[in-house]
């Protein structure tokens, strides 16, 4: 079968792999539709360390292809969501209440980083049982898709941020993580959302998720301004999606006391991550600051394609490319450089090998 793997840091191109086989609780799948990750990115220029001939992508919807004796709930030609994170559900991680860290910190992220990705045309998936699910009639394989990462972790980070009914809430960055977090703030009932961005067309769909505000960082100091509009109080919570050092240290900034900082955001740079002595009240000003790592799970995706199936989301708004599994370099490319006004590209494992290029228009949700 053809797989699109990172040779080694830096370098990408095709390969021939044996098509994987199904173990006892495995299942192998035929994907239909992919996404391509800044996390791909970061792990092709090396933020987890060396890789040689590794398949890349972790965000997939495919068909059931085969399943191995011992899985239950899916058959040969089920459509399935698989999760990007597939834990190891009999570890002592899982057993604690922390299945995406499985044996270890991260042990939950296989695909692309310890077996290879979902960038073929087959692909394995361990424990099919419990890190699958099945796709409703009326979800559409592009909206599903998005349930395996971007609407998991975005959601992630509302959730873990304890936004209090009514409450207010700083989401810095709006990539695909950041705009799923503004919507989960939504969805866990914030009062006033505002949103750190300062590319257009990532403002409007912020706005079309259920932005209250817009802060432009490019108009001034982001603290400043969020400080600004909540009249000097500072947010409830605050969400980091973006990875960095500093929108960490604004995070910290802007929660008043008692309040929670929640990351979301993939730190692939840097030896430190700095937390802000005195506006960490040194310490002691009750500021809590919460981790993740997409969760993972059959009941976890269930639920979200539940949320698809009512309607609660449309998370194609961010899909602005797409394009055939053969042009999946391309998509690299344009995922690193962000040009184009790129958010998230769709790949097509069905299209014929013809570029098709889209931009939703934002629009305003009833």
């Amino acid at each position: 079968m053809d797989a699109f793997v990172m040779k080694e840091v830096g370098e990408t191109g095709f390969a021939d792999k044996d098509v994987p086989e199904a173990g006892p609780m495995d299942a192998v799948i035929r994907p239909t539709k992919g996404l391509v990750c800044t996390s791909d990115v970061h792990t092709l220029h090396g933020a987890i360390g060396e890789r040689e001939n590794l398949t890349l992508g972790h965000e997939v919807v495919g068909t059931v292809d085969a399943v191995g004796d011992n899985v239950d709930e899916f058959e040969a030609g089920d459509r399935v969501a698989v999760g990007a994170i597939t834990p190891d559900w009999g570890s002592l991680a899982a057993q604690d209440g922390h299945p995406s860290q499985s044996n270890q910190a991260l042990g939950g992220w296989k695909y692309a980083n310890v077996k290879d990705g979902t960038f073929a045309e087959y692909a394995h998936v361990n424990e099919a049982d419990a890190n699958m699910a099945r796709i409703p009639e009326n979800v559409t394989d592009e909206e599903a898709v998005y349930v395996t990462d971007m609407m998991s972790t975005g959601f992630m980070g509302a959730e873990h941020a304890e936004i209090p009914l009514g409450g207010t809430v700083a989401v810095f960055a709006q990539g695909p993580v950041g705009l799923m977090a503004t919507k989960g703030a939504v969805l866990q009932g914030a009062g006033r959302i505002i949103a750190v961005e300062t590319v257009s067309n990532r403002q409007e769909l912020a706005r079309t998720y259920g932005a209250d505000d817009i802060v432009d960082f490019a108009e001034g100091d982001p603290v400043e301004q969020i400080m600004d509009l909540t009249d000097g109080e500072g947010v409830d919570a605050a969400i980091e999606a973006l990875g960095t050092s500093g929108t960490f240290e604004q995070c910290i900034q802007v929660t008043k006391a008692g309040g929670t900082i929640s990351n979301v955001g993939y730190h692939g740079e840097g030896e430190h991550v700095n937390i802000p002595r005195e506006d960490w009240g040194v310490g002691m000003a009750e500021k809590d600051i919460a981790t993740g790592l997409c969760p993972g799970g059959r009941l976890r995706l269930q639920r979200l394609l539940r949320l698809l199936e009512r309607d609660r989301v449309d998370p194609t708004h961010m899909t602005t490319h797409e394009f055939t599994f053969e042009e999946i370099d391309e998509a690299f490319q344009l995922m690193e450089s962000k040009e184009d006004n790129i958010i998230k590209s769709l790949i097509d494992f069905e299209l014929k090998p013809e570029r098709r290029y889209r931009f939703h228009p934002p629009r305003i949700e009833s």
